[in-house]
């Protein structure tokens, strides 16, 4: 291994990592070599990700390096004219995130394949979008999203505007494995630009994004949108100019942004966690929201692609809603403003399961996919016909794509309606706590939990333990059918079978009587057990909410605690 690090040594590019490397020969710390040497950070559907840091188990320059070379290889091997075509480039504001997207353009520019370079830090989706406003072959996004401050990553997109999926990721870290055996070739921006292979992506470029969110029809609800009060925070990352402008251009006039969180930052210096879902992570939006008494509490996340939002709830104090409520929320809005029988909605399979009876009943076209938006996007792309067109899609770990002009989940666009819906319910006399219960009455209480368990490392698969011995219930409730999405059988009591039409993934999906689910995912890269849930609680036509909503929270506990302690 030590022959390795002495290479490493020698090409690394960056000062930094060659003295926080020598620090650690120094100081003979074996384990710490060990683990950034042992392996390679692993090249998978989003990319890369991982702590920043030396040698090839942590993101730094070289690693970005050899990263950006087998991209390019791939690309030029796969993608007719994708020289030509190029790639666009942007990053967010971490700390080593435009000194990667600098060596990225500067890896691809040498292999000949032109680059568009955002000038300044820029949102995931506003990057994303440039993939079909330029026709390139692919974009990259240097960016951890609502990772701590110590992470970095890169973050591919295909051709047709999507996350990667099989089989180009792997066919990338393959390229990127022969790259990290050669030498790296790099050229200058000066030298890049002047040879007409950099085109830098200045204001208008960002205007162009903006231009296409204002226009589309999904975004425009003609209502007076002055009458709500908006409190957002970009949590220190990129998406506050052009979140407060598209809100600005919508007609809202009453947003208050979090200063101390509004301009890029990558140390986090407020937060704890970057990510809205975290607790904490909102009180400062929060608090603003009741200062102004705002009628909600939005945030993007770092990288801007996520939305998260907290209601006035009756009573002045604010309350996160959950990323299916909003999901659901979006869904029966966005197809009120269309013609439904004509649209394409569809969720993953840890998202609520509302969102389906709120299509089916309104005669849309539904999908479901597996766990990642990259899923979500491509799926739609096969499903989508001249008479359905795709119009919605989300994940319960608060991503939402609406429309397609960006096909991937964009926190901007998804801050303009759900404040447009706001707007619209208040006209209505409504709030948003008012629609969620209209929803509830007309489909049942919907409520979703998602639960980790650390398991040993040693510990033998549980997945395979299940499959041995299948459970007949489930916190007393029959088991009627099992998902194995392994095998890729849909499994019923009576001892049918039939085949589900999804990738293959170590998953088990268990439909209990009475419309509850459980799912059980084994993590791919830890000793760990997500476990995600779903009870659905009938309403009577004469139900009271609070006590309906009760009875399905109560029916939640029972069933997550009764579930964990029959597991093997």
């Amino acid at each position: 291994m030590m022959e390795q690090v002495s290479r490493w040594l020698e090409q690394d590019p960056d000062p930094r990592t060659r003295e926080e490397l020598l620090q650690l020969i120094d100081s003979n710390n074996l384990d710490e070599i060990n683990d950034r040497f042992s392996q390679r950070l692993e090249f998978g559907t989003a990319g890369l990700r991982g702590k920043v840091g030396c040698g090839p188990n942590r993101m730094n320059r070289f690693v970005i390096q050899q990263t950006a070379t087998g991209l390019g290889r791939y690309l030029l091997q796969h993608i007719s004219n994708a020289a030509q075509r190029g790639v666009v480039i942007g990053y967010d504001g971490r700390l080593d995130s435009q000194q990667f997207a600098y060596d990225t353009a500067g890896v691809l520019t040498a292999l000949g394949i032109k680059v568009h370079l955002t000038h300044d830090v820029a949102a995931t989706p506003i990057v994303a979008f440039g993939i079909k406003y330029f026709n390139a072959a692919a974009a990259v996004v240097v960016t951890a999203s609502h990772n701590p401050p110590e992470y970095n990553g890169f973050k591919v997109y295909w051709e047709n505007g999507a996350q990667i999926i099989p089989p180009h990721d792997s066919g990338i870290a393959a390229q990127i494995d022969i790259a990290a055996g050669q030498p790296i070739t790099m050229m200058g921006l000066e030298e890049a630009e002047s040879l007409q292979r950099l085109e830098w992506l200045r204001d208008d470029y960002y205007q162009a994004y903006r231009s296409t969110m204002n226009n589309s029809p999904l975004l425009h609800n003609n209502l007076a949108t002055d009458n709500i009060g908006i409190a957002y925070t970009a949590m220190h990352g990129v998406g506050a100019n052009m979140a407060e402008t598209l809100l600005n251009d919508a007609g809202f006039s009453q947003v208050y942004s979090v200063k101390e969180q509004r301009e890029p930052d990558g140390t986090f210096p407020t937060v704890n966690f970057p990510n809205p879902e975290e607790a904490g992570a909102m009180d400062m939006v929060i608090a603003l929201a009741k200062q102004h008494d705002a009628e909600i509490a939005c945030a993007n996340d770092p990288d801007a692609d996520r939305f998260a939002v907290a209601v006035k709830c009756n009573d002045g104090s604010y309350k996160m809603l959950t990323g299916d409520q909003v999901g659901c929320l979006f869904g029966h809005y966005l197809l009120s403003k269309t013609q439904a029988n004509k649209q394409l909605v569809g969720n993953t399979i840890v998202s609520s399961s509302l969102l389906k009876k709120i299509a089916l009943s309104t005669g849309a076209e539904y999908f479901q996919t597996l766990t990642g938006f990259k899923w979500l996007t491509n799926v739609a792309m096969t499903k989508e016909t001249a008479e359905r067109e795709f119009l919605f899609a989300y994940e319960e770990a608060l991503g939402y794509t609406v429309g397609k002009a960006v096909w991937d989940k964009d926190g901007l666009s998804a801050l303009v309606a759900f404040s447009q819906l706001t707007a619209e319910l208040k006209q209505q006399g409504k709030t948003i706590w008012d629609q969620l219960e209209t929803l509830y009455r007309e489909h049942g209480v919907y409520v979703n939990a998602q639960r980790s368990i650390a398991l040993a490392p040693n510990s033998p698969p549980i997945g395979e333990l299940l499959r041995a011995n299948p459970p007949s219930e489930i916190a007393g409730k029959r088991i009627e059918v099992i998902e194995d999405l392994k095998s890729l059988e849909r499994i019923t009591t009576g001892g049918n079978t039939e085949k589900i039409d999804l990738p293959a993934s170590d998953v088990l999906i268990y439909h209990l009587d009475g419309g509850a689910r459980v799912i059980v995912r084994p993590s791919g890269t830890e000793p760990k057990l997500k476990c995600y849930y779903e009870v659905i609680e009938p309403f009577p036509s004469d139900g009271e909410y609070k006590q309906v909503q009760a009875n399905a929270i109560s029916a939640m506990d029972k069933l997550v605690i009764e579930h964990q302690a029959s597991l093997p």
